[in-house]
């Protein structure tokens, strides 16, 4: 082992520089600077080397994270790098979007010992960021071109990692997506104060520059269908992942200014991004000068309360019908709200939202946690005359997302999805029940984690490509679904 490593006995952990909370409220910036490379290194070298390491279990892309850990400590980073893109698609933004306090991070050998986990996170967004800066990244170039073709629909994480790994597999890859630009969440859904979108462009560009080509603004059901796509192409990926926001049922809900999270973020992020946003600039998706609750306490919840705060917010409150410790949401993102100014109702639930045309306040009760429920979390209860008000002339629900009827979406009714609404697959292939299409990320596990939508993925792109092998090597159709 080399002696650059073991060293946590003696090094303390230490993040890249965080920007204070009163300058960061103010701007859509990223809140963490960079590493210089001596203090990766020194970062890197804490790592114990562990002869099971329990961050590359947690990690679902179990990444090589010792490996490249000990290459950062010796200062070799080009090697770093190819070890950790040898796994992940985009290290450079599951290093900042991750929450890495409950995957790898959260399971560091050295962090359950007391002495602080590794910086895994920023040491993996600091060696892709050095790859870019150095032109190390370069454009996928296929050994052999094939004459197969995959169609993809979704350009979202899931639908790019596929993407990158079929082109490296020699297949040509197209890939259709309502939206004007390519990544989804990531693009729209995502604040720049996680993800600058600059980082999404740079890895969109890439995909184009190894051969990929988008079709933007194409609707399947509508532009194209779906059986035009299974036509035209060797094998289809519906990587369309979940958009359709979870509701709440209590009276007054229908009133303005009472507007789902992703429509909130999407406007945020398009203005950032120069679009023209008539509902943001007449104020209606705006949180200055208001008093702003959001609803939910997941990683959208938080990208909605620390939105509202640049915005310049009167007031932000999240209201969550849990405890800190019961939150599906980073500990980290929570932590950060707080410096920012966000104030948390714990164990609290709205039941009535007041006000005329607009919302003005929100009637909510105190709960309390009873027995666990089939989550395994516990169950909040009402807590009887309990009921008091908030101000609010904006609220936000961030309370999870479910996927949209994509049978009636795709006007294909053939398709078949899961009482919850995901698509069926076979689990071993990822196919559906429709023959030679494929589907991956959120839309079949449910609204779930980027550094997932990676993982099936790259899944979805091996099982396509050995479906297509065996198609082109005339293996029965009954055989390839098995």
């Amino acid at each position: 082992m080399s002696n650059n490593m073991l060293k946590f006995v003696n090094v303390s952990q230490e993040m890249p520089d965080k920007r204070d909370a009163e300058v960061r409220r103010s701007d859509f910036d990223e809140i963490y600077g960079d590493y210089i490379q001596e203090g990766a290194a020194r970062q890197a070298s804490r790592c114990s080397q562990c002869g099971v390491p329990f961050c590359q279990i947690h990690c679902p892309l179990h990444n090589n994270i010792p490996d490249w850990l000990m290459l950062t400590a010796e200062g070799r980073l080009r090697e770093a790098y190819e070890i950790s893109s040898a796994t992940n698609n985009m290290p450079e933004i599951c290093g900042r979007i991750c929450p890495q306090d409950r995957l790898c991070e959260g399971n560091c050998v050295i962090e359950q010992a007391g002495h602080g986990t590794v910086t895994i996170g920023s040491v993996e967004r600091y060696i892709t960021d050095v790859a870019w800066k150095n032109g190390w990244i370069k454009h996928v170039v296929p050994v052999r071109e094939l004459d197969s073709s995959v169609g993809i629909v979704g350009a979202g994480p899931a639908g790019m990692a596929a993407a990158e790994q079929l082109r490296k597999m020699g297949h040509q890859v197209h890939v259709y997506d309502r939206y004007d630009r390519v990544g989804g969440l990531l693009i729209y859904g995502i604040p720049n104060f996680k993800l600058e979108k600059q980082i999404v462009e740079r890895r969109a560009q890439h995909l184009i520059d190894s051969g990929v080509k988008f079709h933007l603004q194409v609707d399947v059901g509508d532009t194209v269908m779906l059986d035009d796509l299974r036509e035209r192409h060797n094998a289809v990926l519906i990587a369309t992942g979940v958009y359709k926001a979870r509701d709440i049922k209590a009276p007054g809900v229908g009133l303005d200014n009472i507007v789902p999270a992703m429509t909130y973020l999407t406007a945020s992020n398009r203005k950032g991004l120069g679009d023209t946003v008539p509902a943001y600039d007449s104020g209606a998706l705006s949180a200055r000068d208001k008093h702003v609750v959001v609803i939910g306490g997941g990683d959208t919840a938080m990208d909605c309360v620390r939105t509202a705060v640049r915005q310049g917010a009167r007031s932000v409150k999240c209201l969550y019908r849990r405890d800190r410790n019961n939150m599906p949401g980073s500990m980290r993102e929570v932590s950060n709200a707080e410096e920012e100014g966000v104030d948390f109702v714990w164990l609290s639930a709205p039941n009535a939202f007041d006000g005329g045309k607009a919302v003005s306040t929100v009637r909510a009760h105190r709960m309390r946690l009873g027995a666990r429920d089939t989550t395994g979390r516990s169950a909040p209860v009402p807590l009887e005359k309990s009921q008091f008000t908030l101000d609010a002339d904006l609220v936000v629900k961030a309370l999870g997302f479910d996927p949209e009827p994509l049978p009636d979406l795709f006007n294909c009714p053939d398709l078949q999805v899961t009482n919850w609404g995901t698509v069926k697959v076979n689990h071993r292939t990822l196919m559906s029940n429709l023959d030679g299409v494929f589907a991956a990320g959120d839309i079949v596990r449910g609204a779930s984690l980027v550094v997932w939508a990676v993982r099936d993925g790259r899944d979805a792109a091996a099982s396509i490509n050995a479906y297509i092998g065996a198609q082109k090597a005339g293996v029965p159709k009954s055989a390839l679904a098995a």
